[in-house]
């Protein structure tokens, strides 16, 4: 072989080496990249960091807040990890709680799975909807104004068998663990009070599906009012019978809790004689009779558990001992004397 020939030959095997070993180290040096990137958080130890992300956002775009909140180190590398995962096109909405420890695997996996950071919202038994109204709107969730214009929402109260002209005794109480809305919507917490009055009460009252609209409408007012009148689990059923006895034998209920709610947000905790006598307040149970037009609180399931199956007795008043519990009587003159054991005399 010609030496110019072999020296042409060498120079061919020389680069050709050169070649595949620098494709051998690039290779590696880029696998060694991609293991630092995936097996390394940015910080330790980390921080809780909290993000929004809109409806309709690019993946590009959430790389790059979480780029700038720290949360990965890389952009144009985790972008790859998307793509490898075929998440590219599968970032969720919501309110998202993060961390500067975590891998970008589980940063990835987080905001692609919908599982959304939650709010714990307490709801407790015995309140108004504007009451709970309140509490939504100082939880930071969502305003009063939304509140109110959901729970008479009429394409809603329709949705949920509610057959009075708001959600109130619908709104269940209950401790919920809730995404928070957008723009302080308050329709979907609304929505899932609503869910949760047909899941706990309805499947335990009525399992075989949701009642008449009249026997719906009795048993949730006159809930509201045991409600209202006891926190005595043990006299709930008691104070039911009363008021079903009251009611068949055409008597005033009497009830100042009715009075109370339907002078609304302008009662200043003074229940005076006038008030009583009233008889433009439709709540009044003591100048109309039967039951009051509506619910006057959300009854928790005890007392629509009660108000069910009121208990047979002849009792017809009751009045507070003043241990939270009341004295139950059969006769306007044991009452009477009741009312000056407990009461007059206290």
């Amino acid at each position: 072989m010609k030496p110019a020939v072999k020296t042409g030959l060498r120079a061919l095997y020389y680069g050709m080496a050169a070649a595949i070993l620098l494709f051998v180290v690039g290779s590696s040096w880029l696998t060694w990249q991609a293991n630092e990137f995936l097996n390394t958080s940015p910080e330790s130890p980390g921080r809780e960091v909290v993000i929004d992300i809109p409806p309709g956002s690019s993946f590009d775009s959430v790389a790059r807040t979480l780029l700038s909140k720290g949360l990965i180190t890389d952009f144009k590398k985790f972008r790859m990890l998307g793509r490898w995962k075929e998440k590219l096109g599968a970032v969720k909405a919501g309110e998202f709680l993060l961390n500067t420890n975590w891998k970008p695997q589980q940063i990835l996996d987080v905001i692609t799975s919908g599982q959304a950071m939650l709010h714990k919202l307490f709801i407790p038994e015995g309140l108004t909807w504007w009451q709970i109204g309140h509490l939504v709107e100082d939880s930071g969730l969502a305003s009063f104004e939304s509140f109110e214009k959901a729970v008479h929402n009429k394409a809603l109260l329709t949705k949920f068998n509610i057959p009075f002209d708001n959600a109130e005794g619908f709104l269940f109480p209950n401790t919920y663990l809730l995404p928070r809305p957008r723009a302080k919507d308050a329709e979907p917490i609304v929505r899932s009070m609503l869910s949760a009055f047909w899941r706990h009460v309805g499947d335990k009252l009525w399992p075989t599906g949701p009642p008449s609209p009249d026997q719906l409408a009795r048993v949730v007012i006159l809930a509201s009012m045991v409600e209202k009148e006891t926190g005595a689990d043990v006299e709930r059923e008691r104070i039911a019978g009363v008021f079903a006895n009251r009611i068949r034998k055409r008597m005033l209920l009497q009830c100042d809790p009715t009075v109370i709610y339907g002078l609304g947000t302008a009662f200043d905790g003074n229940l005076t004689r006038s008030h009583l006598k009233d008889k433009s307040n439709p709540y009044n149970s003591y100048a109309l009779g039967g039951l009051p037009p509506g619910p006057i609180c959300s009854p928790g399931l005890r007392s629509l558990e009660s108000a069910a199956t009121p208990e047979q007795h002849s009792l017809l008043y009751f009045v507070a001992k003043g241990d939270g519990t009341h004295q139950f009587s059969s006769s306007l003159k044991e009452h009477n004397l009741a009312v000056k054991k407990f009461q007059l005399h206290r």
